[in-house]
């Protein structure tokens, strides 16, 4: 579903700041996996994530989704095949817009626009479905603003948002980060849920590694720019996080410094 072939890209080249951000990244996805990715600061985690998605375009190497290689496509033009959820909140609806048009909008992605109603009653009874399925009484609530809502059910609504369409791939960009563990782990399962139900390929940042064993049938450690772990699904089953951490030293060739992975 996803390939990455020798992908490089460097901010600043040339100068003093100059940051290798990844350094020849190959990278098989098949379809139907769910990839959780660790590393600490400045690993090349959300690098990975932002190159796919075509925030940037990458110095060398290739791109493909399904078959398609997306490596020249801007940003906007991958739309209609990702979907992707960010750490914050705010990012992923429009505060000003109620619930039943952020939604009107994420089921259009990627389809080309015409002059018909953006909302019907099909729309909406398909809406008061998807929402009822996140538990949150939002079902109930369509023509509330969505800057009403707390950070939890914002993140919720647009991981369905993202989801809804069945995008060949959903991005998820340490997408708890900002909330409350309560909240947090309510999202998590959420996300398990709808990564389920739609059969999604996805790939999942996240600084907990109790998090990053828990979910997905695999997992990836990135290391200043380079991917130095990659587990399967049997593997994973018998990892604890001290074998993470000895994985990490044998193949990084350091001991990993980053407060938030070790007390997450």
């Amino acid at each position: 579903m996803l390939e990455l072939k020798k992908v490089n890209k460097t901010f600043f080249p040339g100068t003093i700041n100059e940051k290798k951000a990844l350094i020849d990244v190959n990278l098989h996805v098949e379809t139907g996996d769910f990839i959780t990715i660790i590393g600490g600061n400045g690993a090349g985690k959300s690098t990975l994530l932002n190159s796919i998605a075509g925030v940037f375009p990458v110095d060398t190497g290739s791109i493909t989704i399904d078959g398609v290689e997306l490596t020249k496509l801007p940003e906007h033009k991958r739309a209609r095949y990702i979907g992707r959820v960010f750490q914050d909140p705010m990012m992923g609806t429009a505060a000003g817009m109620m619930i039943e048009e952020n939604l009107a909008i994420a089921s259009r992605r990627g389809k080309t626009p015409g002059l018909s109603w953006a909302l019907k009653d099909a729309d909406r009874s398909r809406f008061r479905e998807l929402l009822k399925e996140l538990d949150l009484g939002l079902e109930d609530r369509l023509t509330v603003r969505v800057g009403l809502l707390s950070g939890g059910q914002r993140q919720a609504l647009t991981l369905l948002m993202a989801a809804m369409n069945q995008p060949k791939l959903l991005l998820l960009d340490e997408h708890t980060a900002a909330l409350d563990p309560k909240t947090a782990e309510k999202v998590l399962n959420l996300t398990q849920k709808v990564i389920s139900k739609y059969q999604l390929t996805s790939l999942m940042i996240t600084h907990n590694m109790r998090d990053a064993l828990r979910f997905g049938n695999r997992l990836i450690m990135m290391n200043a720019g380079r991917i130095v772990v990659d587990v399967g699904a049997e593997e994973k089953k018998k990892l604890t996080i001290p074998d993470l951490l000895q994985l990490f030293e044998k193949a990084a060739g350091e001991e990993l410094d980053n407060d938030r992975m070790m007390l997450g």
